[in-house]
This record gives C-alpha cells, structure tokens and sequence, in this order.
C-alpha cells in the first residue's frame, strides 16, 4: 500500500497527515445531510435552515482564503492545530449552549464561527503537499487529498449517522462527530512534519499583513487565476447545494417536496456520491498528469454535473422512490466531482516565482467560496423557483464553467504549447521542452515545492 502511495506522488512523511484530514472531515461531516431537515424539525422555515449552511460557507472561505498564506508564514502544522481547536471548542459551546437554547441568531452565529476551522486544518495541508511534492505529481497527489476528505466528510461522515440517527436521534448524533475530531487532532499534532519553508520568519507584521492580502489581490491583477477561481467556486456546487436542498426535497413536503424517501435512506443515496469519489478523485489526477490537465475538467467535469444536477431533480419525478436511480444520479455526480484536481497545479504555474502561497490561497478562498455559493444559491432561489428552479440553476452554472475552461491553457509538463503530449525519445525519455524548466524554477526556487517524493521521504 505504501508502495502504491509513493507511485501516486504521496510522500511516505505525509501519509498520516494524509489519515488525518479524513479522520478529521469524518467529524465535520457528520450533520452535513440531515442539518437543514434538522433545522425544519425544529420549527425554523426551510430559509433560515439553507442560510445556515450559507452563511457557515462564508465563514469557511475566510478560512480557506487564509489558510495558505498563513501556514506558510506561520508553520503548516500549527495552523492546522489551531483550526482544529477552534473547530472541536466552537462545536461545543454549537451543540451545549446554541441548539438547546432554540435562538436562531445564536445558533446562526456559533455555526457560522465553526466554519473557520475546518479550512484551516485541511487547506493548511495543501501547503506541506505543495513543498514535499514534486509539480509532475501533485495533481495525482492532490486527486489523493480529495479521495481523503471524501472518505471523511462523505463515505464516514454520511453512512455513519445514517445508522446512528435512528437509534439516538439526530441532537445526540450531532455529538458523535467529537471523537473523530479530537483523533484527527491527535494525529496532526503527533504525524504532520514542519513547513520546509517558513516565509514569516523576521517578516514585520505589516509585511505578514502584505502578504496574507496577496492571497485575494492576485484574483484581481491575475485574470487567469480568476477563472481558476471561479471553476473552483462551481466545482463544488452540488457537494454543499444538494445537502441543503435534496432532505426537504425528497423527505419533506416544505416548499412542494414529495417526501418520498427516509432521512437515512437519502443519507445513504448521497453517500454513494463520496464512495466513487474514492476511486475517481485519485483516477482523474493520475488520468491527469498524463494525458492533459483541462479537457478532462471541461468534458468530465462541467458537462457531466451538468446533467448531474438536473438527474437529481428529474429522476424522483419519473421514477418515483428508485433508490437505485438515485444511486445512478449520485455515481454521475461523485464522477464529475472529481474531474478538477489539477486546479492548484494551474494556479500555481499561473501565479509566477514567489506567488505560489497566494495562489494557494486563493484556491483554497474559491474552495471556500464554493460552501458558501452552493446552499446560498438555493437559499436566495428556493423560495421564488423551486427545487426544480436551483437544479437548473446549478446546470447553467456548470455550463459557465465548461465555457470558461475555454480559456485556460497552462504549459503542462511533457506537453507541447497546443496540450498534446510530446512523444518519447528511443531512449524512453520525453524531450525536454521550455515549460519544463520553468515549472521546476517556479517552484523550487521560491518555496522549494519540486522535491520528489523519494528525497522527502
């Protein structure tokens, strides 16, 4: 297994690192299918339980936005401690004092707070990645990082509370989330290696300030890095849009929902979506790096969630309660899903020497954005169009980002200015062409990113 690892681009240093962002998500994902349900059971209207997770998302692109730059200033492994403190404290005081309490406002507020913690933890990480992993393997070793958050905050964080739920009700579940939190904590304190470069080492604090803020402004001086942003935003529509939306759906009747599934039985439908995840996240990086970096994201992703996004909508409407059609609809989804690995690597190949932490983090701000995006679209739509209405919306936003793939063409190792692979010599080699220098030079020379894995190991 860890030979397999290795050959993914996985450094043998990080792969318990790698062990606990999915331990870790496995907690934060434990309300993520039954909370706006939750919330609707509680007398709160279908609105306020949406602006929830909405405003949560918001919170949480904070977080991720500052991720990057903060851990390379202050040390990747004591940021992720930090967010997941924060993290288990702020789930406390959501669980002990805000629901029991029923006053929206706290709760609102308490949630949203939670949000800053998670982001910290696991986009922090992408840092250490970016620095022990060499550029031609980070896609396939990012694919890997996204097979671990879905196996947490998806596979675990879905199909566990669906067994738990009916036996101990939905509040008690809400604290089982704890322990897989504080194990995930454990591990990064105990596993989790130091940055290999520390930027804010006798950095003055406006200097810090400086760059932490680069991590939004190369949005604005970097168009290429902003149509990154904006595929990543939508990447993600569905993974926090359908959560909110599909339990009232489908197991309520509030806002013209046909209440035709059981909680658990949508949780164990959306779960399927997490369990192809696993197989495809590492497929379409490997995939990736070796036949091309864009066309895959344009056809196997924004086209097939495209069609994801209104299967979900259509297939209980002709189908009645088909579980296994759901499933249908989750495995399209979980494949699409996965088909933008290689978005950091572009980023970062765009963002030039020394920008390669702003670029981070303005990926990881867009993947922030996304939590944010996803339930706030159905939140603002859902009481004017429908369910049907937000499902075609989200259609048309995947179509956005299938034309915006249009234009972004990086020079990705052993492949030509056109995206064709440059074929190998007699001798077994690939030609060495002038994108190749310049990705080893922007990342080596500014944060020592193109390591190969067996010299970080």
């Amino acid at each position: 297994m860890i030979r397999l690892l290795e050959r993914l681009g996985v450094p043998r240093v990080l792969m318990l690192g790698f062990l606990a962002v999915a331990i870790f998500m496995t907690g934060d994902g434990f309300e993520l299918t039954f909370l706006s349900k939750f919330m609707v059971d509680q007398g709160f209207t279908s609105s306020q339980a949406s602006l929830l997770v909405t405003v949560y998302g918001l919170f949480a692109a904070a977080g991720g936005w500052s991720a990057g730059m903060l851990a390379e200033m202050f040390g990747a492994r004591r940021v992720m401690m930090f967010g997941a403190c924060w993290w288990i404290g702020i789930h406390l005081l959501f669980l002990g004092v805000a629901i029991p309490s029923r006053i929206y406002p706290l709760i609102l507020g308490l949630y949203a707070l939670r949000g800053i913690g998670y982001p910290l933890f696991i986009y922090s990480f992408v840092v250490l990645m970016a620095q022990h992993i060499s550029p031609s393997r980070l896609a396939s070793a990012t694919g890997f990082f996204w097979t671990c958050f879905s196996l947490g905050i998806g596979v675990f964080g879905a199909y566990l509370p669906s067994f738990i739920m009916p036996v101990f009700g939905e509040y008690r579940t809400f604290w089982f989330a704890l322990p897989f939190s504080i194990v995930g904590t454990i591990m990064c304190f105990l596993f989790v290696p130091k940055n290999k470069v520390v930027k804010g080492e006798g950095l003055s604090r406006k200097e810090q300030l400086k760059e932490l803020a680069e991590g939004a402004t190369i949005l604005v001086i970097n168009r290429k890095i902003l149509i990154c942003a904006i595929i990543r935003i939508i990447n993600n529509l569905l993974l926090y849009g359908f959560p909110v939306i599909m339990p009232l759906y489908l197991c309520t009747t509030h806002n013209g929902g046909i209440n035709i599934f059981k909680t658990e039985e949508w949780m164990r439908i959306w779960g399927f979506v997490f369990v192809v995840t696993l197989i495809f996240n590492t497929f379409w990086g490997w995939f990736m790096d070796r036949f091309g970096w864009v066309w895959p994201m344009r056809w196997f992703g924004c086209a097939v969630l495209a069609v994801g996004s209104v299967a979900f909508y259509y297939i209980p409407q002709w189908f009645g309660a088909n579980a296994l059609m759901m499933i249908v609809a989750s495995i399209i989804v979980g494949i699409g899903t996965c088909a933008f690995s290689s978005l950091p690597t572009i980023m970062t190949l765009y963002a030039g020497e020394g920008k390669q932490g702003a670029a981070l983090s303005a990926y990881n701000l867009a993947a922030g954005l996304t939590t944010f995006a996803g339930p706030g679209v159905a939140t603002i739509l859902l009481p004017v169009i429908g369910y049907g209405g937000v499902c075609w919306t989200y259609a048309a936003l995947y179509v956005l980002a299938f034309v915006l793939t249009l234009f972004i063409r990086p020079r990705q190792p052993g492949f030509d200015e056109h995206g064709h692979r440059i074929a190998k010599a007699k001798n077994g080699t690939a030609p060495q062409d002038d994108a190749v220098p310049a990705v080893n030079t922007v990342s080596e020379e500014s944060i020592g990113v193109g390591v190969a894995a067996a010299e970080a190991v």
